[in-house]
């Protein structure tokens, strides 16, 4: 694989990332990361010069490279070393951005059929692209929900709140401090805000795209979904529900391969003990999991692999 710096416009945005260049490529993959001020490889950086290493993204595209599948993944705007401002951003933009990328990707591998590869907010930009764009072929979705966003916070609110530790517990009673009360008042107060951003309890948020979150609905873009479809979530994801990939499974109309693995958590690590975002430091410390990196692999290979032999064949009968 051969790796470079790249920029490409989007919207008047400069946007930056990595393409990584197979030798023989039968595909080429466009990465989404997921939500937050998550960089092209999935990293994040912390106050105080801290980062948490997701490399969710950067380990995909290493894995796709070894069954000849290009790739291009980038930072969001205002990360990294893209240009624009991350604070004022809703989906809407997003979804933008992701088309610039992918019209970037498709404009350098004329000819190759087109994978989108999304994890957790990018699964909805998959979706999305997949039923628009007529290069793509195939979909990932990595620990992404079919519910609407609403639902799925106040899911993952009640997940936290049931598996905090027991002195944890003991204070927040003390304190009279309900977790999943707190959520709800802080989320009305968006909700009910109009500005792109706003300050919940002291800290910035970004308002316009929490709104456009609590009110999306991915299950019409997965019914539009007309390409094979590979969905992947751990089993022990405290952020969206695991039962979800059997859903998706119920929305797409065309092949739909679904997997929910041991005990991964939303970061695809393992989380025995359900420690969930409290943990996601330390478990980056530790690799993207092998299996789920085989099961996107193996089903690349199987998709683009059968495809190349076709153009192969058609090539020769031409």
């Amino acid at each position: 694989m051969n790796s470079e710096n790249v920029t490409f416009d989007s919207d008047g945005c400069t946007l930056a990332g990595t393409y990584a260049q197979a030798a023989q490529p039968v595909a080429a993959a466009l990465l989404i990361p997921g939500s937050g001020r998550t960089d092209r490889d999935s990293d994040v950086k912390l106050p105080l010069g801290m980062k948490l290493r997701g490399a969710i993204t950067r380990a995909v595209a290493d894995a796709l490279g070894t069954v000849n599948v290009s790739s291009l993944r980038y930072d969001k705007r205002g990360v990294g070393a893209s240009g624009g401002d991350y604070y004022p951003v809703g989906m809407a933009t997003r979804l933008i951005d992701a088309q610039a990328a992918l019209s970037w990707l498709a404009e350098r591998n004329a000819g190759l059929p087109l994978l989108v590869v999304g994890h957790s907010e990018g699964t909805y930009y998959a979706a999305q692209l997949a039923g628009e764009h007529r290069g793509v072929a195939g979909i990932v979705l990595i620990s992404g929900s079919v519910r609407p966003g609403g639902d799925v916070l106040a899911w993952q609110t009640q997940q936290l709140a049931d598996k905090l530790p027991a002195a944890t517990k003991v204070i927040l009673k003390l304190l009279r401090t309900d977790v999943v009360r707190a959520q709800r008042k802080n989320q009305a107060k968006i909700m009910a805000s109009t500005t792109d951003v706003i300050r919940v309890q002291g800290t910035k948020v970004n308002a316009r795209w929490i709104r456009d979150f609590i009110t999306y609905d991915p299950a019409p873009a997965l019914r539009a979904v007309t390409v094979p479809v590979l969905a992947i979530t751990g089993g022990h994801d405290m952020q969206v529900p695991p039962d979800d990939v059997e859903a998706a499974g119920r929305l797409v109309q065309e092949p739909f391969e679904g997997h929910v693995v041991g005990d991964l958590s939303h970061m695809l690590r393992p989380d025995p003990d359900f420690v969930g975002p409290r943990g996601y430091r330390k478990a980056g410390k530790q690799p993207v999991s092998p299996e789920v990196l085989g099961l996107i692999t193996d089903w690349a290979a199987r998709q683009f692999g059968q495809q190349q032999l076709t153009r192969q064949a058609n090539e020769r009968e031409s």
